[in-house]
């Protein structure tokens, strides 16, 4: 993937305001690795939007990081999901949304957590799935 050149915001209180809710959202999708109710994916791209506008140092970081770097480069690419994370990411998903409806008692809790579950699966199935080489 080429370097790409990002365009700054010319108010510094926006450039910081976005280098914070970027860095939240590492720290929240490095946690989604590890628990399946965060999810990794959207969280690293919101990232990758907000330094895309605020720097350039932690955009290349992000974007060529040999962990975190391709579960956005290859949504960047535009070559999609492996069917493989997708099916990953379906069960563990719903798994953890079934263990959770259990544990909590409450129909309000359990309208959001499937609807929640409902739209990203739907999301995960029409996203193209990458062909592995």
């Amino acid at each position: 993937m080429p370097p790409r050149e990002i365009r700054q915001s010319r108010h510094a209180w926006v450039r910081y305001s976005l280098l914070g809710v970027g860095w939240l959202s590492v720290v929240l999708g490095v946690i989604g690795i590890f628990l399946p109710v965060l999810p990794t994916t959207p969280f690293l791209l919101l990232a990758a939007g907000c330094f895309m506008r605020s720097s350039q140092r932690f955009y290349d970081w992000l974007v060529y990081h040999p962990k975190l770097g391709p579960w956005i480069r290859d949504y960047l690419d535009g070559e999609g999901i492996p069917l493989k994370g997708k099916v990953y990411a379906i069960g563990l998903m719903w798994s953890s949304i079934a263990l959770s409806c259990y544990l909590v008692q409450r129909p309000w809790a359990w309208a959001f957590m499937l609807t929640s579950a409902t739209l990203v699966t739907i999301y995960l199935i029409r996203t193209k799935t990458r062909r592995l080489d």
